[in-house]
């Protein structure tokens, strides 16, 4: 049983006071514009909720952001007439409108997201060595503490870091051994596609993201440079415990929005018939399927697929 809460004191009370105001002031959200940009915080932050969810209602948004109806209202009166969005009536419900942003506002979020990207980027750059990984989990640690659900099961995202190579080989070889029986070689190619990100990492234009959850590994997928208007989504995968959260869907998402962001104009990446899953998240994020083709790797009579999606 939890313990019971305790009144909180007046010591308590300054204290989450003083971390609100350092922290709004370090992050820079204390300006009417966030980020030298023409959106307020409210305005960015809706701008995000319609950047990574396809078809969302205002209701929606209003319901998992805890908005004032009328507020929102304002909001999104002002991107339509700034042709940052679209609006359709829902067929069942014509009180109701589904809305996407446009290709103005797709550029205006694209050039927001990098801003903020690189705003992060700078406050993490100047911690010493090691501390990055504390603060992460500190914050985590109010997270957790602060939100209700926050301590089910969820899926957080960060970039790699040392030591997280040798769990994405080894969970590739162990998954796909004991899963659909692919032999050794399998693993092999995983270590060399790591090994080559690491050797040729451009951090301006890849990535590689690593899902947690309870602090513990549980996916990977990377996005890398093919050519300067491509680029390649490599080695998604999702620990067996952590599938069904949402994990490959927020990865991909992510990828997605950084490729946008990083100006490529088309990601592509190649798969197996089999792999059912990952297929699913795929068509579910836009991909289209372009070419398939039998061979026989890893042990295996498989068909590989080439998906593709424009950006």
């Amino acid at each position: 049983m939890a313990p019971s809460p305790r009144p909180a004191d007046e010591t308590d009370i300054a204290a989450i006071r003083r971390f609100n105001r350092f922290y709004t002031r370090t992050i820079g959200v204390l300006d009417h514009h966030i980020l030298k940009s023409p959106f307020s915080l409210t305005e960015a932050r809706v701008l995000y909720e319609l950047a990574h969810r396809d078809n969302i209602t205002a209701k929606e948004i209003g319901a998992d952001l805890g908005l004032d109806s009328g507020y929102l209202s304002r909001i999104i009166q002002t991107f339509l007439d700034s042709k940052l969005i679209t609006r359709t009536a829902v067929t069942q419900d014509r009180r109701q409108f589904r809305l996407a942003l446009t290709a103005k506002g797709r550029t205006a979020f694209v050039k927001l997201d990098s801003r903020s990207r690189d705003s992060a980027a700078s406050l993490l750059g100047q911690l010493p060595a090691g501390h990055t990984a504390q603060l992460i989990d500190a914050m985590a640690t109010i997270e957790r503490m602060l939100d209700p659900d926050a301590g089910r099961m969820k899926p957080v995202l960060r970039t790699h870091r040392p030591g997280d190579m040798g769990w994405v080989t080894s969970e590739h070889g162990r998954q796909y051994a004991e899963q659909y029986g692919w032999d050794i070689s399998f693993e092999g190619m995983v270590a060399d596609i790591v090994a080559k990100f690491l050797a040729t990492y451009d951090a301006s234009c890849e990535r590689c993201w690593i899902a947690e959850v309870d602090s513990r590994p549980a996916g990977s997928v990377f996005l890398v440079k093919q050519s300067r208007e491509i680029a390649k989504l490599r080695l998604l995968i999702v620990h067996p415990s952590a599938q069904g959260l949402g994990a490959g869907k927020m990865m991909v998402g992510e990828c997605i929005a950084f490729a946008r962001a990083s100006g490529y104009r088309k990601i592509t990446l190649w798969t197996q018939s089999i792999l059912a899953a990952a297929r699913g998240i795929y068509q579910s994020a836009g991909f289209v399927l372009v070419g398939s083709e039998p061979h026989h790797s890893f042990g295996q009579d498989l068909i590989g697929e080439t998906w593709e999606l424009t950006l």
